[in-house]
């Protein structure tokens, strides 16, 4: 009897586990797609390779999305090759976890070119940009508190007198606050974004390793429990 309440026990921890998984799929869905749009659309981030951790992201939480209901499936008919099946793909999205993070950890190193380019590509576009574009460099220069890529006077070529800014870069905003306001500590941010914009980014990927430590910890919790339910089954104890 100690032996099935036991088996029971780790056939209820196991389900609980996988609908934590499926949680925390739909919550890695959800949280890939929300940065790949900051990364495209409010921080305009081009480079391809800044792609890469959103989309394994959204692949890794579509994968146990499926894999965590397989799972439930598994633990609740007590069926052997259901279980270990999980067992395997769990282990095998660990593996992919572990290389995505590697990627982030070797991206990191980049970052700060890859901040560097964008906002300097932001700049060069802006004047021959969309409404939209334009709309969205404003905010990113407001929100930020920064002006240009790295001071005020990246924007030199912005108009014809080489001492003009976009009115975001304005400490206080007003129409043409930021003509001939260049230089004036007083009026016009002197800070240019790309330090803001590095920092900012370097901290939502620091939150993204805990969200995936957390992860991890529970996947390989449930990969034991798994193992443990497949012992007993193999041993033929009646987990119910």
């Amino acid at each position: 009897m100690g032996v099935e309440g036991g088996m029971k026990c780790v056939k209820f921890l196991l389900f609980f586990f996988n609908f934590i998984f499926w949680i925390c799929g739909l919550a890695l869905i959800v949280v890939g797609i929300l940065v790949q749009m900051a990364l495209h659309k409010t921080f305009m981030i081009r480079d391809v390779t800044a792609s890469g951790g959103p989309i394994v992201l959204i692949v890794v939480g579509v994968v146990i999305f499926f894999i965590a209901f397989f799972g439930c499936c598994g633990a609740w008919k007590e069926n052997y090759c259901m279980v270990t099946t999980f067992a395997v793909l769990l282990t095998l999205i660990i593996i992919i976890e572990i290389a995505a993070a590697i990627a982030a950890y070797v991206f990191r190193n980049k970052l700060s070119d890859v901040v560097q380019d964008s906002l300097t590509e932001m700049i060069s576009n802006y004047s021959n940009s969309s409404a939209e574009f334009r709309d969205t460099v404003d905010h990113l220069q407001k929100d930020l508190k920064c002006c240009g890529v790295n001071n005020s006077t990246d924007w030199r070529n912005f108009k014809p007198d080489k001492n003009s800014v976009p009115d975001s870069c304005c400490r206080n905003v007003t129409t043409n606050c930021g003509s001939g306001t260049m230089t004036d500590a007083t009026k016009v941010y002197q800070k240019g974004c790309h330090d803001a914009m590095e920092a900012l980014l370097k901290k939502n990927i620091q939150w993204v390793i805990v969200a995936a430590l957390v992860i991890a910890f529970l996947q390989i919790m449930g990969i034991v429990f798994a193992c443990l339910l497949m012992r007993g089954i193999r041993s033929g104890y009646e987990v119910m």
